[in-house]
């Protein structure tokens, strides 16, 4: 991120969070990524600088920041590690429902549980047979008096093991399909709710990824967003808010690569030169530094448009997508430019690599970007 796009008070911001960054997550990350371990002291430390809620409105607790300053803050913090990052990013997800579509009561509630408990939250909507098929969700939500009974498993759900509160989205009614969806909030600690197998992944290792089991849990009805059969209209509202802190974070992975990139090929020395003196590399790094500026371009426009209140659907979608499949393709020439040392973990490029590919998949893959992007083209 180049500072001289910034105002005062974005540069004040983003110096903290380096600073942050650099000190806590730097030096200690590859033993974090070896173990497969989220380092919960720099989280509750993230957490007291109130990372997770920084474009919450301040009376509910947050800071107020406006969606590009967010994006600007997740995009320093995941040069550092984007599992960290997304502890923090992805407990906005699990917020957004409350706070885009929930009650004056609901709000607060979370301001409680999240905001000024200090806590992550989850939100739960992907299954086992309900990836990108949202409306094959097979957890149910069966009314009883004032109350709901849930029932099922959701799995790869960030934050599981350490969450606050969960926004589970449940059928109320399955003969409806994804119009049948509800939205749910479950706090931590509800009877039945349990947290299971936590997956060991290939990269972004440094997130807690696992399954939520719901079994007979039973909340209030006053816990349901919005009225039944709204909750596949908040997911993908929830998902079109997601997405440019998602094009954050692979701005932020993408940039350092390529920075680790520039850096290794001033020093490099083949042929009595540095590898940086040969064109061919130059027209590659030339082309790493475009798709970088160009995501720039498109995930700090469609923060923009959700400051001023527009439609983000579908610029959403651009953008992460191509922001995300460009952070892929940068780390992957990164490595290239490193050599055999790319390959190995005493460099940090291989991580970056098996970081970046995560983000192709998460808030809806990259196929389902293209889907969305040609149905609103043919609308």
């Amino acid at each position: 991120m180049a500072y001289h796009y910034c105002t005062d008070e974005q540069i004040s911001l983003l110096e903290m969070v380096k600073e942050f960054a650099d000190k806590e997550i730097r030096p200690n990350v590859s033993q974090w990524d070896e173990k497969g371990e989220l380092p919960l002291d720099v989280v509750n430390a993230g957490l007291d600088m109130g990372l997770h809620c920084m474009d919450v409105p301040e009376e509910y607790g947050g800071s107020g920041l406006s969606a590009k300053t967010c994006c600007m803050i997740f995009e320093e913090l995941s040069k550092a590690d984007i599992g960290v990052s997304c502890a923090f990013s992805v407990t906005g997800t699990g917020v957004d429902p409350v706070m885009l579509f929930g009650s004056e009561e609901q709000k607060r509630l979370y301001a409680d549980l999240v905001f000024r408990g200090r806590g992550l939250a989850s939100f739960c909507l992907t299954e086992p047979g309900a990836g990108s098929d949202a409306g094959n969700v097979q957890t149910t939500a069966v009314k009883k008096g004032g109350e709901y009974v849930l029932n099922g498993t959701k799995c790869f759900i960030t934050n599981a093991g350490f969450a606050n509160a969960y926004f589970v989205i449940a059928s109320t009614d399955k003969s409806k399909g994804n119009r049948g969806l509800s939205g749910f909030i479950v706090p931590k600690g509800t009877k039945g709710l349990s947290v299971g197998k936590e997956e060991n992944k290939c990269g972004f290792r440094t997130s807690n990824t696992a399954e939520v089991i719901l079994e007979d849990v039973v909340v209030p009805e006053s816990y349901r967003v919005g009225r039944e059969g709204d909750g596949f209209r908040i997911a993908m509202a929830t998902l079109d808010h997601g997405r440019p802190k998602i094009g954050a974070t692979a701005l932020g992975l993408g940039q350092r690569a390529l920075d680790e990139a520039v850096k290794y090929s001033k020093e490099r020395v083949q042929f009595g030169k540095p590898i940086s003196d040969n064109q061919g590399l130059q027209f590659m790094l030339a082309d790493m530094e475009i798709k970088m500026e160009a995501s720039r371009c498109l995930v700090y426009h469609v923060a923009e448009l959700m400051d001023q209140g527009l439609p983000i659907t579908m610029n959403g979608s651009i953008a992460k997508c191509f922001s995300t499949d460009s952070a892929m393709s940068v780390v992957t020439d990164a490595v290239q430019v490193l050599g055999g040392y790319g390959y190995m973990k005493e460099y940090p490029v291989e991580k970056l690599m098996r970081d970046a590919k995560v983000l192709q998949i998460v808030e809806g893959t990259n196929q389902i970007q293209r889907v969305v992007i040609a149905g609103h083209l043919l609308k």
